[in-house]
């Protein structure tokens, strides 16, 4: 049993000691976005999260917030550990609810589902044949054509007969450079050869051609979407985050526009900084989405707004809460409460939409400002820095113990290091260049058109 604590609940729940909130979160993962999920519950209802981890990075490690269980990473590895945590969780007669932050662990978990309810936990997420559904990128856009929800074009070159002898990509009908990335992360995840990346830019035919001849060398036999390059830099995307619950109601919404995203090759992709503010068009479209599908749990989309067009366009639907899931708690809707409001307590809340404009970021103040270059975005960046509207998922005034301070210190100065490297300023500048005079002449065209 954890001991009460007294913080301050951004569900608004008064200052001071609380009683046992009868259940115990358990999250598999120990990234940034666990404990940042960890830190809402936390915030919410003063609870310990255990955290089943593969290893005690940085971002849980001397967590006073969580107790950490270490395990292998293989399928049976994974669902014996977590036997064994409910074993050991049920004297305190809590409900146990199951969470993770990645992709393949959704699909362990949920293939595993009937075990591990048997063990005793609520796993809040859709049906195993829906998740791996959606997860793939190319039945998604499926999804979105059914509903005239706008997608890159894209080709999808099917891996499954590969191995047979005069096996040939198809060809790609738009103008190079193009992304390419695996249709599910699942299914890419076991794959190892030389320079093997989340997301691709290619800039010509034959980079494509090599990347194919790679993956077909290594075995792969999923599908690797190629996609048109829309163009602009890191703050033409959109984050969308919502819950639906079990009766299938989407009942928590959040959107950001993001600033700035990683570019390590490992975490190509993932926003390191973003302003929370609802976006309806995209907000009803992702709810549309779910609610289409029969949607159960936590989901997470990429859009992009395409200055040819000024048309949002969605990329994907990740079957989990998202890495940057603190930024709908900043926001104003601790996505905590809508959990545990439909698993734990069972009641229908009302739909609810975190509308509070706050600034996410897990890169120094000086490093963003440098790296947004817009001139309305930067000063919207400046205000909400010095009008002390920010926050970081790590820095957690009830879990700041010198190492923990120590880590988040460590880990802005590694992302300066990191973006010097993988990101000069010399490239965004070139980028952000070219991407303003093709939205220039793409809107001159688009007004000559009508």
């Amino acid at each position: 049993m954890s001991a009460p604590v007294s913080t301050t609940s951004t569900g608004g729940t008064a200052a001071g000691t609380r009683p046992d909130p009868g259940f115990q979160p358990v999250i598999v993962g120990s990234d940034i976005g666990v404990y940042a999920l960890a830190r809402s519950f936390h915030e919410r209802y003063g609870v310990r999260t255990t955290v089943v981890a593969f290893a005690e990075p940085g971002p849980i490690a001397h967590s006073g917030i969580v107790d950490t269980e270490l395990s292998g990473t293989a399928t049976e590895q994974i669902v014996a550990v977590l036997q064994d945590v409910a074993g050991r969780l049920s004297a305190t007669g809590r409900t146990l609810v199951l969470l993770t932050n990645m992709d393949w662990v959704v699909r362990v978990l949920v293939h595993h589902r009937a075990a591990l309810e048997a063990a005793g936990y609520v796993l809040p997420f859709a049906d195993a044949a829906l998740i791996d559904r959606i997860s793939d990128k190319a039945e998604f856009q499926a999804v979105c054509a059914e509903l005239g929800i706008p997608t890159p074009a894209t080709v999808i070159q099917d891996f499954a007969r590969a191995a047979e002898p005069g096996w040939e990509p198809l060809p790609v009908g738009f103008d190079y450079p193009v992304i390419a990335k695996p249709a599910s992360s699942a299914d890419y995840h076991d794959v190892q050869f030389a320079g093997k990346k989340k997301i691709y830019e290619i800039a010509t035919p034959a980079e494509l051609d090599r990347l194919m001849i790679s993956l077909r060398e290594a075995g792969f036999r999923g599908r690797f979407l190629v996609q048109e390059n829309i163009p602009g830099d890191d703050t033409r995307m959109r984050s969308v985050t919502a819950y639906a619950d079990t009766s299938g109601r989407v009942t928590l919404r959040a959107s950001a526009q993001v600033l700035l995203e990683e570019r390590t090759p490992a975490a190509r992709g993932n926003p390191s900084a973003m302003i929370v503010e609802p976006i309806d068009e995209i907000l009803d479209a992702a709810q549309r989405i779910l609610e289409h599908t029969r949607w159960r749990g936590f989901a997470n989309f990429d859009v992009k707004l395409d200055p040819r067009d000024g048309v949002f366009k969605f990329f994907e639907q990740n079957p989990r809460i998202g890495r940057n899931n603190y930024y709908l708690t900043a926001g104003g809707q601790n996505p905590t409460e809508a959990l545990v409001d439909d698993v734990v307590h069972g009641v229908r809340r009302e739909p609810v939409t975190a509308d509070r404009e706050v600034l996410y970021a897990v890169v120094p103040k000086r490093l963003l400002r440098s790296y947004v270059l817009d001139p309305e975005l930067h000063a919207r960046v400046v205000r909400l820095q010095r009008s002390g509207r920010t926050v970081h998922p790590l820095r957690y005034k009830a879990d700041a113990s010198p190492r923990r301070r120590l880590y988040v210190l460590t880990a802005m100065l590694n992302h300066v290091r990191k973006y010097r490297q993988f990101y000069p300023l010399e490239a965004l500048r070139r980028n952000y260049a070219a991407n303003t005079v093709a939205g220039a002449s793409a809107s001159s065209g688009a007004k000559e058109e009508s």
